[in-house]
């Protein structure tokens, strides 16, 4: 392309154009090519073209100069061009565009090609015999799938890992220094990461882990410090026991929140002997910690799915108050799951198809073409954090590791890669569609091994890690790297009250979903959805 008034300065190959569209499913969605930057004639070029097949090679060009984006078919001998300035598709400094895929050419993405989605398919696949030529744009009550330019990353072989024994109460005492001070507290947390804790470990380790008592506190400033969170839990646990029924009726909130937190104890865990039976104490702990925090936390209050996660803490440490402490930890890590904008849900959501897309594309290809490119099957996974996935005990294994923060952030995110890595030939070669890979995904719970899966997740890490051409955006979620830009400035303030009777945040609506039993979390039809709470 070098000459005729044209200069390269910038050309990647294996970058490809994915143009799947939930209208329009084909095998043809990943088109493969080469994106140049290109200067000619005083413009800046972004320039794209697939790896020529049978002869005709459609081409894009943004220009930076008019701000246009033009479908080029070469065998036209005048360079046939189709404008697509009437969409409106770049902003009005639209050279942007062009620096910031200079600055980060591997994760840089075109969200402005997704209004051209119907139209550029049309352009390459051949037209019915009187077919309009010029399609509209997708509607807007439709999601834009959008274009991905997806650069190619070659990573390594993956690593062999080994899982070491939990740590016994012999190996956490020899930690414990003078005045009960933990000491080497980085080898601890290694050594809880890579092997967990014995049962018999878990009521103490646990409130260190979820921040309830300082890893550098002395024994006497931890008895001083339960003494003052003691005091502090029945002063809140009093403001809704002293609520008298005349006074509840004219609370509609609280009212509100107890109702829903009674409905949800009465059905968590109850095959477990710590909850089973009609009078269970277990229960009224769980009914009166989660009341109790909705004073504690009065903008998020009570959201289903938070019983999940309490019933494991109050099953470990057996004591409301110190049970309710390391809760308010753990909500600490995951109340973002549990607002109503669901922005954190989302977010985590794009993040994992990140990590699959590097680690896996040919899996991300099959979903796209199944409709499940979005990994919506994994909402439940991330909301409560696998708790309906693994057995009871396993949960508890995998959440003591998880807490270390070890190796890095959004080890979870791996969790859930591991997972589908696990399943991805059962997936890809059984044919399934959307329905019956929905299907299987709810299908594996309690038949996942938990070491299993944490072992693949950490080599998936260090598969990655070991990788020095990673994108920077994933560098970022792994905690290797800074945020290349702040982001967008979002709230400081807590977010606003919410209904009591709300039902949890829930993934975008699938209509070919069939509801699973005694759940709240599971991804259901948006007809049914809207009158979950009802």
């Amino acid at each position: 392309m070098e000459g005729a008034g044209y200069r390269v300065v910038f050309e990647k190959g294996g970058v490809y154009l994915h143009t799947s569209a939930k209208k329009y499913q084909d095998r043809d969605s990943l088109i493969a090519g080469v994106i140049r930057v290109v200067e000619k004639d005083n413009d800046v070029l972004l320039h794209w073209a697939p790896v020529e097949e049978a002869g005709d090679s459609t081409q894009i060009l943004f220009s930076k100069k008019d701000s246009r984006l033009y479908l080029v078919f070469p065998h036209d001998s005048s360079a046939l061009s189709n404008s697509f300035h009437h969409l409106q598709l770049f902003d009005q400094d639209s050279s942007n565009v062009v620096s910031r895929f200079l600055q980060d050419p591997y994760s840089t993405t075109f969200s402005s090609f997704s209004r051209v989605t119907n139209f550029f398919r049309g352009a390459l696949q051949p037209q019915p015999e009187g077919a309009a030529s010029d399609l509209p744009p997708p509607p807007d009550d439709e999601p834009e799938p959008g274009f991905e330019v997806i650069s190619c990353v070659e990573l390594g072989p993956r690593p062999t890992v080994e899982r070491g024994p939990p740590v016994t109460e012999e190996e956490w005492a020899r930690h414990v220094g003078p005045e009960g001070r933990l000491q080497q507290v980085p080898e601890l947390k290694n050594r809880i990461f890579s092997g967990g804790l014995s049962p018999s470990l878990r009521r103490e380790a646990w409130k260190f882990l979820l921040g309830y008592l300082s890893w550098e506190g002395t024994a006497e400033e931890h008895k001083a410090h339960i003494r003052k969170k003691t005091d502090e839990y029945f002063r809140m646990k009093l403001q809704w026991k002293s609520v008298s029924p005349e006074q509840e009726r004219r609370n509609s909130l609280l009212h509100g929140y107890r109702s829903l937190i009674e409905r949800d104890v009465s059905r968590t865990d109850r095959t477990n002997k710590f909850y089973e039976g009609p009078e269970n104490p277990g229960l009224g702990l769980l009914n009166d910690i989660l009341l109790t925090y909705c004073m504690y936390h009065f903008d998020l209050g009570y959201v289903q799915g938070m019983s999940d996660l309490l019933s494991p803490i109050l099953y470990v440490i057996q004591n409301e108050v110190d049970a309710f402490w390391c809760f308010c930890g753990f909500m600490e890590l995951v109340q973002g799951n549990f607002e109503e904008s669901q922005e954190t849900m989302k977010r985590q959501l794009g993040r994992l198809l990140l990590l699959l897309r590097v680690l896996d594309p040919l899996l991300c290809d099959f979903l796209d073409s199944q409709d499940s490119g979005s990994l919506c099957f994994c909402f439940r996974w991330l909301l409560i954090w696998f708790k309906r996935e693994f057995p009871f005990p396993d949960v508890l294994r995998l959440w003591e590791v998880l807490w270390t923060g070890l190796p890095g952030p959004n080890l979870h995110l791996l969790v859930a890669c591991a997972i589908l890595d696990m399943e991805r030939d059962t997936l890809m070669l059984s044919g399934f569609g959307s329905n019956e890979i929905l299907k299987h995904i709810n299908e594996l719970t309690m038949k996942l091994s938990v070491e299993d899966v944490l072992t693949r997740a950490e080599a998936l890490h260090r598969q990655l890690t070991a990788c020095p051409e990673l994108p920077h955006n994933v560098q970022e979620i792994l905690g290797l790297a800074p945020p290349a830009e702040p982001h967008s400035p979002s709230p400081t303030a807590s977010p606003l009250p919410l209904s009591p009777t709300r039902a949890p945040p829930t993934p975008p609506p699938s209509t070919d979903t069939a509801p699973q039993p005694d759940s709240s979390l599971e991804i259901l039809p948006e007809e049914e959805d809207e009158g979950a709470d009802s």
